[in-house]
């Protein structure tokens, strides 16, 4: 394997089991070890900023949060691409619609325009609740790095419909995350690795999920956990085991990462 410079990791079902609901010893071990070995660590989700797990000892190097849109470091802003503002109302106008409410995600907050059983169970996968604004009209005005809403595949082109700078991505079959489009995790690696002047084949990725299909194909070596969709496995260089059994360390450990 070349030398691994950085490692991009998805949170849930990736260093989160999403039975247990919390990261284990040996993974928190593999990213100290990586670090202390040179590497640097991201995180790349489509959670908000304000909604990344913190993990005892351990600090993080990179952020690429809501899917890609928004990404940072310790010393400032690498990426900033949200959805256009006309965007943002039609896909309101849609979900309305379509009797679904919807939350938008701006920088510091994330507030809905009402709940359904699918967005307040999308939401507690993270661990989060769904906030109702007290004034969504204007809040709906703000600069939206990411839109969550209750949808299902065959919603996928009513809630789409007429919009034309976003996108959906998913990794659960009953929420979407719609995101800028020509955005995406893969996108935002592309920009990490420029600014760290990293090739990308000294970059390792980890996911579980279809949204982290860019991802692992913008990395040199794109692995999928073996709890991963089949689409992503099918697209990864490697397969290693299962979250819940500590793919990752092991993955890390036969490599020379650790």
């Amino acid at each position: 394997m070349d030398e691994i410079k950085i490692a991009f990791f998805d949170i849930d079902g990736t260093l989160i089991d999403m039975e247990r609901k919390e990261i284990s010893e040996k993974m928190l071990k593999t990213l100290k070890d990586l670090q202390k070995n040179g590497i640097k660590i991201c995180i790349a989700t489509g959670r908000a900023p304000m909604a990344i797990p913190k993990f005892a000892g351990v600090e993080f190097d990179t952020f690429l949060a809501y899917n890609g849109s928004y990404c940072y470091d310790k010393d400032g802003m690498i990426l900033d691409h949200s959805i256009p503002a006309e965007d943002v109302q039609r896909l309101i106008q849609n979900a309305t619609k379509m009797h679904r409410p919807l939350a938008l995600s701006t920088k510091d907050k994330i507030e809905a325009n009402g709940r359904d059983k699918d967005l307040v169970d999308y939401f507690a996968i993270g661990k989060q609740v769904v906030v109702v604004s007290d004034d969504f009209e204007a809040f709906s005005r703000e600069k939206v790095y990411q839109i969550m809403m209750g949808c299902y595949k065959e919603e996928y082109a009513q809630a789409l419909d007429g919009v034309k700078g976003a996108e959906i991505t998913a990794w659960w079959d009953r929420a979407v995350d719609i995101i800028p489009a020509g955005g995406s995790k893969g996108v935002a690696v592309e920009k990490v690795l420029e600014h760290y002047h990293i090739d990308r084949s000294e970059a390792v990725a980890f996911g579980d999920g279809n949204n982290d299909m860019e991802m692992l194909k913008a990395a040199g070596h794109g692995i999928a956990m073996g709890n991963a969709s089949d689409e992503l496995k099918e697209i990864a260089e490697e397969v290693c085991g299962h979250v819940a059994d500590d793919g990752i360390y092991y993955y890390c450990k036969e490599h020379g990462l650790i």
